[in-house]
C-alpha cells in the first residue's frame, strides 16, 4: 500500500478503466466498504485511492483492513482536513490519468454485482456523458417505523446526484476544476458539481449499479447539527441562482417556517423586555404553536417511543433558531461569492467512443 500515487502520464488505459476514490476519517465502516468492493463481481478498479482526511493525527498511519485483491492497487493520500469536497479533489488528482473516477463514501457497501453493473454503466456512456449515478439503497427497520434520523438518511435514496456512489469522467472533472472546496461539509457539494458539469455541456445519466448506504449511529442532537446546511444553501443560491432547487431536484425544506418561528420567539422576548405583556403573549403563542406543529410533524411518522418523542420535542425547539443562525451566517460568509461563470462547452476534450462489444468485459 503506497503513500501517494504519481500521475501515470505514460500509461494507456482502456476507455472504461476506472479508479475508486474514498475520502475517509478512519471509520470502521471503511473496511466493510473495501471488502464489498473486492468481493463484487466484474472488473476491479485500476486504482483505489484512500484519502486520509483525519485532522491532527500527527502522521499516524490509517488503520484499515485492505483485502488482498485490492492491496496492489491501493494508494493512501494525505488529505487537508478541509471536508469531503477537498478530499475528493485530492483523490481524483492523485489517481493518475484514468478515464473514470468513481467516488464512494467510506460507509457504503457496493452490491454483489457492482463491478459488472458499473462496466455496463460505463459501456453505455455516450461521448457527452460526464457522470453516471448509482442506485442507493438505505435499509430501514422492517419491524417498526423509522426514526427521524433514519428517515433523514433514507432521503439519500432519492437524492439526484449523491456522491456516496458517483462515477465521473476525468475530463469532465478537469473541465470544471473538480469540487468547489467552499463546501466544507458533506452537503450540496455533489449538487454543485453536477450543475457545473451540466453547464459545461456534459450529461449526467442514471446508472444501474446498486450500493447500500446503512444508517450509521447518531446521537439525539444530530438533527440540530444538520442545520449548518442552511449556509450551504445560501452559497448554492449565490452560485447558481434561485432556480437551482428545481434543477437539482432538491426539497426546499422548512426554512420559511423556521424563520417565522424564530422571529416569533425573538419578538416575544423583545415585547417582554419592553413591558408589553399582551404583545409578548401573542408572539409567544405563535412560537409555541409553530414549535408544536413542527414537533408533531416529526413524531407522527416515527416509532413514538418515549426516547424518540423526547428527542423530537427537544430538537424541535432548537432547530428553528439553529437553522436561522446558519442561514444568516451563510449570507454573511458568502456575501461576496459571484455566480459561476459560463463554461465553453465546445472546449471540452474529445472522447473516443468504442462499440459496446469492445467495452464490456466478458
Amino acid at each position: 500500500m503506497g503513500e501517494r500515487g504519481d500521475d501515470e502520464v505514460t500509461t494507456a488505459y482502456a476507455d472504461d478503466a476506472y479508479a475508486v476514490v474514498i475520502p475517509t476519517l478512519g471509520r470502521p465502516s471503511l473496511s466493510a466498504c473495501l471488502r464489498a468492493l473486492a468481493e463484487a463481481s466484474g472488473p476491479r478498479p485500476v486504482r483505489v485511492v484512500l484519502v486520509d482526511d483525519r485532522p491532527g493525527d500527527e502522521g499516524e498511519p490509517l488503520t484499515v483492513d485492505i483485502p488482498g485483491p485490492l492491496r496492489p492497487v491501493t494508494t493512501v493520500v494525505r488529505g487537508r482536513a478541509r471536508g469531503p469536497a477537498a478530499a475528493r479533489n485530492d483523490g481524483w488528482r492523485a489517481a493518475g490519468r484514468i478515464p473514470w473516477i468513481v467516488f464512494l463514501d467510506d460507509d457504503v457497501v457496493p452490491g454483489r454485482t457492482w463491478g459488472d453493473d458499473l462496466a455496463l454503466d460505463l459501456a453505455e456512456a455516450m461521448e457527452p456523458t460526464g457522470a453516471i449515478t448509482a442506485r442507493i439503497d438505505v435499509p430501514l427497520p422492517p419491524d417498526r417505523r423509522p426514526t427521524d434520523w433514519e428517515r433523514n438518511t433514507a432521503g439519500l435514496a432519492t437524492a439526484r446526484w449523491i456522491t456516496a456512489d458517483m462515477a465521473y469522467r476525468r475530463t469532465a472533472l478537469e473541465a470544471v476544476g473538480g469540487f468547489d472546496e467552499r463546501f466544507r461539509r458533506a452537503f450540496r457539494e455533489d449538487a454543485d458539481l453536477a450543475l457545473r458539469v451540466q453547464a459545461a455541456g456534459w450529461m449526467v445519466t442514471a446508472g444501474s449499479r446498486t450500493t447500500t448506504h446503512p444508517v450509521r449511529p447518531a446521537d439525539r442532537w444530530v438533527s440540530v447539527r444538520l442545520q449548518a446546511g442552511n449556509a450551504d444553501d445560501v452559497l448554492m443560491t449565490r452560485l447558481h441562482g434561485p432556480g437551482w432547487w428545481s434543477r437539482a431536484g432538491a426539497p426546499r425544506g422548512r426554512l420559511p417556517g423556521h424563520l417565522a418561528v424564530t422571529g416569533a420567539a425573538v419578538a416575544a422576548l423583545a415585547c417582554a423586555a419592553l413591558r408589553r405583556p399582551r404583545a409578548a403573549a401573542v408572539c409567544a403563542a405563535g412560537w409555541l404553536a409553530g414549535t408544536a406543529e413542527f414537533a408533531l410533524a416529526r413524531i407522527g411518522p416515527g416509532p413514538r417511543t418515549p426516547d424518540e418523542v423526547a428527542t423530537m420535542a427537544l430538537t424541535s425547539v432548537l432547530i428553528p433558531p439553529a437553522a436561522t443562525w446558519h442561514w444568516l451566517r451563510g449570507h454573511i460568509v458568502h456575501r461576496g461569492a459571484p455566480p459561476h461563470a459560463a463554461y465553453d462547452a465546445g472546449a471540452q476534450p474529445p472522447v473516443r467512443r468504442r462499440s459496446l462489444e469492445e467495452r464490456v468485459h466478458p
